[in-house]
């Protein structure tokens, strides 16, 4: 028949078209600002720092090597370093940044600084909605506004964040058994040579007794 194509084409169409002012699935506009659609998984806006447990001060990751305040192409991230350390995620010693800023007026969303963490600290946030009248104060993000929880980062990029848990785990399982494993040798060093100077002790000849001076001649 003469034109069935172009029909069924239109038909397609006049389908997709009215259904979506019915079907959810077929929604191409929401409500917004009252409605949100979901953002998709890859979806990135701006870096955050990423912190365990429930204190972001103790639990941040970022121990300040400054590596992506380096490779940050316009530059749009300021650090300063710690003069003493604390405990990290593995429970060794580490310095933390005292200032950690990020300026995202300037930031282009590269994601350079998450590639270049070699420690899992700083992720992409999906929050867009970042207006403000304050072109300048209101733009530059500080630490405590870039600190966000690890379960925050597992509810927005679960696979992403999954794989880094994954990565700490095994870091943290490493640093457990090494030192388990140095902990056995410090004993096991211990033990030998407690051994050696029981053996040594008792390889000592003991000496004799002193003779007995004879009793002076009567008179």
């Amino acid at each position: 028949m003469l034109g069935e194509q172009i029909i069924k084409g239109m038909a397609v169409t006049a389908r997709n078209f009215f259904g979506s002012y019915v079907s959810k699935e077929r929604l191409t506009t929401v409500q917004y600002p009252e409605e949100h659609l979901a953002q998709k998984e890859n979806t990135r806006q701006f870096p955050f720092l990423v912190y365990d447990g429930d204190d972001w001060e103790k639990g941040l990751r970022c121990v300040a090597c400054q590596i992506c305040e380096k490779e940050c192409p316009p530059k749009c991230i300021y650090i300063v370093k710690s003069k003493d350390k604390k405990p990290d995620y593995k429970g060794q010693p580490q310095i933390y940044p005292l200032t950690f800023d990020i300026d995202i007026s300037v930031c282009m969303s590269c994601q350079i600084c998450v590639e270049v963490c070699p420690f899992e600290s700083i992720k992409m946030d999906t929050k867009f909605e970042l207006s403000t009248d304050d072109r300048f104060g209101g733009l530059l993000l500080t630490k405590d506004k870039l600190a966000k929880s690890n379960t925050y980062y597992q509810k927005m990029h679960p696979q992403d964040a999954a794989e880094s848990d994954a990565v700490i785990a095994g870091e943290k399982a490493k640093a457990e058994a090494k030192a388990k494993a140095a902990a056995e040798a410090k004993l096991k060093a211990d033990a030998e040579a407690k051994a050696k100077a029981a053996a040594a002790a008792a390889t000592v000849p003991i000496a004799a007794p002193a003779p007995t001076p004879p009793p002076p001649p009567a008179k």
